[in-house]
């Protein structure tokens, strides 16, 4: 279709859904509402910002293709189904051929968007929450110079996503670093925990009331089918409000998917399997399954575990027809690479199970590359949000692009979270040749 595209929510999802619009060629007018004040940005790394490890701006995202509209600081209040509009806040009215909701979610604590971590943190700070979003905004704050209490009504942090032996010993790492740990008490919102600043990250919820106004059906989140289609087939939602709840990269992919629908594709969006990492320079972790599977019974055909408490290691995976179906890694980088792709891809686990747990070339085809991108094989995946692997990257290089910018316009690596900038910018500066050296 090449009508008005009219697109409520300026994040990372809207922002690569008009991206993608533009690079399969709609012709007709699209239109973005933001409700902050800002371009898009990258809210997964919000946690650098609020560490000082990077600059606000530095989260700002590409600006739009041409043809398309953006306009900040502007909210949308109500759906006219009937009339095909969208009232804003500020009394106009923006008519639409297909309306995309991509409104988010809504947080239930105070770190979620750049206003809040550009805020000024003062002396003792508690952090209620020690879900990923606790932990890594205590790390943040731990990392400049603040004394923190990270307070978590679980028995360890992160423990939808942890069994016991992995959630102890990330424990131990933030006891380690200096972030004092008050576990399995619940705090009431008034509660300072004796601190100068208290900042809440006790999750999210779908944005909803939007769609709940226009009469789309609602669960948790809008629903909508394998084409994102809400109740009304002329409304699509795509992102962290939609019933599907996908991590950042389903988010990605759906917008993907909808690009291709609404440019007379045909696509369908399948959820991808969860992964769950929390972006803490220094903390190897990452949980391959549902929310609350390391807390129950294994159902799976074998469960390989390794434990090394020493050094600080320990893997967990659940195998069923030789794939992953399930797996909780801490400390072991190497590893984490190797049975994130074989779950991500959904391929046979090889018969030297230790040697995919160290990352080895022969269990795992990743080359052991002791945590190094430059020394892992070219099909290793180095941005997971977007699939780009190793390989691409070098490609692209040899095709002119010759810095992380060049490389992201060629291949969207570090797009997504960003959080494989320093992978990328790691390999460039290894494929720089000196002048007249072969």
């Amino acid at each position: 279709m090449n009508g008005r595209i009219l697109v409520v929510g300026n994040g990372l999802a809207a922002h690569r859904l008009t991206a993608r619009l533009a690079a399969l060629g709609h012709a007709g007018p699209v239109t973005v509402l933001g409700a902050e004040p800002h371009p898009a940005y990258q809210r997964t790394l919000l946690g650098s910002v609020l560490a000082g490890s990077l600059p606000p701006g530095a989260l700002t995202l590409p600006p739009p293709p041409p043809g398309v509209r953006v306009r900040t600081g502007l909210r949308a209040l109500a759906v006219d189904r009937v009339g095909r509009t969208v009232r804003c806040a500020d009394g106009t009215r923006v008519g639409y051929d297909a309306l995309v909701l991509a409104t988010g979610a809504r947080p239930s604590g105070d770190v979620h968007t750049l206003a809040d971590c550009t805020r000024p943190v003062r002396g003792r700070v508690a952090v209620v929450g020690g879900g990923v979003l606790g932990v890594e905004t205590a790390t943040a704050l731990r990392g400049r110079g603040h004394r923190v209490v990270l307070a978590h009504s679980g028995p360890y942090p992160m423990h939808h996503h942890l069994d016991e032996v992995a959630g102890q010993l990330v424990a131990a790492r933030l006891e380690s670093w200096g972030i004092e740990l008050r576990l399995g008490t619940y705090v009431p919102a008034g509660d300072a925990l004796g601190a100068d600043t208290v900042l809440r990250c006790t999750g999210t919820a779908p944005e909803t009331a939007l769609a709940r106004q226009a009469g789309l059906t609602v669960r948790r989140g809008i629903v909508v089918d394998g084409r994102l289609r809400t109740s009304d087939p002329s409304i699509r939602a795509i992102g962290a409000c939609t019933d599907t709840s996908p991590d950042l990269t389903g988010a990605l992919a759906q917008a993907e998917t909808l690009a291709t629908l609404l440019t007379g594709g045909d696509a369908s969006y399948a959820p991808a399997p969860p992964v769950v990492r929390p972006r803490v320079p220094g903390l190897d972790v990452v949980s391959l399954g549902p929310r609350g599977w390391a807390g129950r019974r294994a159902e799976s055909d074998e469960v390989v575990t390794f434990s090394d408490p020493a050094r600080g290691r320990y893997a967990r995976i659940e195998i069923t027809e030789q794939k992953v179906t399930r797996a909780v890694l801490v400390g072991m980088p190497e590893g984490i690479a190797a049975v994130s792709q074989l779950y991500d891809r959904g391929r046979p686990v090889p018969a030297d199970r230790l040697a995919l747990l160290l990352g080895l070339r022969a269990g795992a085809g990743l080359g052991g590359a002791g945590g190094d991108p430059t020394a892992l094989a070219d099909e290793a995946v180095l941005c997971h949000c977007n699939n780009v692997s190793k390989g691409a990257v070098v490609r692209a290089w040899q095709d002119g692009a010759r810095d992380v910018g060049a490389v992201a316009a060629a291949t969207r690596a570090t797009t997504g979270c960003g959080g494989c900038a320093d992978a990328v910018r790691a390999v460039c500066a290894a494929l720089r040749v000196p002048e007249g050296v072969a």
